[in-house]
Order: C-alpha cells, then structure tokens, then sequence
C-alpha cells in the first residue's frame, strides 16, 4: 500500500510505522485515520509482518484529532455524517487489537486525544523523557471518554488515575507514567529504537503461531470472566502450538542454543 500521512518500511517481519505529518504535530486528519486503518486491517491476512513498531515523525508522536482539517468541518455538519466521522478514528483501535501483530509504540513530545488512544491501544509502550499524554477531549467540548481510551485506562492504572485523568484532561508525564505501570521503558529516542529492535527480535524467536495465540490470548484474559475462562484459553492455544513441524522447531533451536529457522510465518 501507498500512504500520504504514514511511512511504512518492512524489515526482516518487523514493520516500521511513522505517522509523518510533522508540520501538525502527526494530528488525525481524515486521510491519515483511513490509511491507519487500512493498515492495521490488511495486517489480518498478512504472514509477513510479524511485528509492528508505530512512532511519530518530528516533535511528536501524535497530537490528536486536528481540529483544523477542513474536511472534518464539512462532516460533521450531520448527526450520520458525525456517527461515520466517529467510527472512521475508534475502528483504527479496534484494527489494532484485532490485528494478530504485536505492536509497540514509541511515544515522544504531545500523545494526546486520538495520539493517547494509539498509545493505549499499542501492546507495549516506550516513552521518551519528554512524553506528555492526556485525554484532550474534554477540553474540546467532548466527553473525556473516548476511542477506547476508557476501556484501556482504569484495566491499566485502575480507576481512580483513570478518572482523575479522564474527567480533567490533566497531562500524564512519562516519570508519573512508568511509575504506573504504563511504560516499560523511558529513554531517548535513539535508546528506545534500540530497544524496539532488541524486543521485536526477542519477539520473533516465538513461533508465528505462539506469538500471534499470545497477543489474542493477553486480550482476552483482561475480560475474561473466571480463572477457568483464562485457563481453557490457555490450554487451547498450548495445543495448537504443539500441532505442526515449528513446536518442534523451537523445541531443536532452544536445545542447540541456536537462532530458530521457523517454516510456517501463515500459520493460524
């Protein structure tokens, strides 16, 4: 795919993704939503991407809704046109967690709004020193809950953080942050890079199939209902995994101390 608002480079299964309008601080407008969400769909079917690493281009990761794009003036004039607006931004949140990919997200400068939901919504969060995140839109005349970000907030810094953010629209420092729980790392962004590439290459010493059944099975122990629940998920997944010639793969590679060479990228 080609993007006007967004840089992909694919490397060794590792997806490199830059939001890239940093004259805007990387602000939502409708062309960059839709190429985020076309991205983050089309990873459904995609075996050659295992790992995805989503930042921002210049100052920022990203800054929110822009509230200048013309194009959302013009749609939003209509109570249907505004539901579609809408949906266009939350389903970007919705790929993301659907997708089998584990994303990490290198966060910098403003994560606001919209920016803070991609944060939220990424599996593992890195942070420069300089990282401010807030729910920005119950400054802007909206409700504070928005675009998953009430759904992830209190499941990761519980509720009452949650609120005390969601209801004032306060700034989120990265020290406050990791003290949370938030972030595992805070560094400079040549650091966190270097991590992302030390994780991602952790990451694909997994199977295809266990990484995948791992990000899926994370998502669904959060709502899960019982320990029981969690557990038969488990389970499951434990013996999909031993199915096929990469268990046995991994099984040889670990035994040997050697890098393993897995043959089904496609699997589940």
């Amino acid at each position: 795919m080609k993007f006007e608002h967004m840089q992909v480079v694919n490397e060794d299964d590792v997806a490199w993704v830059t939001l890239n309008r940093p004259e805007r601080l990387n602000a939502l407008d409708i062309v960059l939503m839709r190429e985020l969400f076309a991205f983050f769909t089309a990873l459904y079917d995609d075996p050659g991407v295992r790992v995805v690493v989503l930042s921002g281009a210049g100052r920022a990761f990203c800054a929110g809704l822009d509230l200048k794009d013309q194009r959302r003036h013009e749609i939003s004039k209509s109570v249907a046109a505004a539901m579609g607006q809408q949906r266009t931004v939350r389903d970007i949140m919705l790929a993301m967690r659907r997708c089998p990919q584990p994303i990490i997200a290198l966060l910098h400068g403003a994560a606001s709004g919209g920016g803070m939901a991609l944060g939220l919504a990424s599996d593992v969060r890195l942070a420069t020193p300089d990282l401010r995140m807030n729910a920005s839109f119950i400054r802007v005349g909206l409700s504070g809950c928005d675009v998953g970000v009430s759904y992830f907030l209190p499941r990761m810094v519980g509720s009452s953080v949650a609120s005390e953010l969601l209801l004032t629209g306060r700034f989120l420092d990265a020290k406050r942050g990791a003290s949370l729980g938030l972030f595992s790392c805070i560094a400079e962004l040549p650091q966190l890079e270097a991590e992302a590439r030390a994780l991602a290459a952790d990451m694909l010493a997994a199977t295809p199939l266990g990484l995948r059944l791992t990000k899926e099975a994370l998502g669904h122990a959060i709502d899960a209902g019982s320990l029981e629940a969690v557990i038969a998920l488990e389970d499951r997944n434990q013996v999909l995994c031993t199915q096929g010639e990469d268990f046995d793969e991994g099984i040889a590679a670990f035994l040997e101390k050697r890098p393993p060479r897995y043959g089904s990228a496609s699997a589940g």
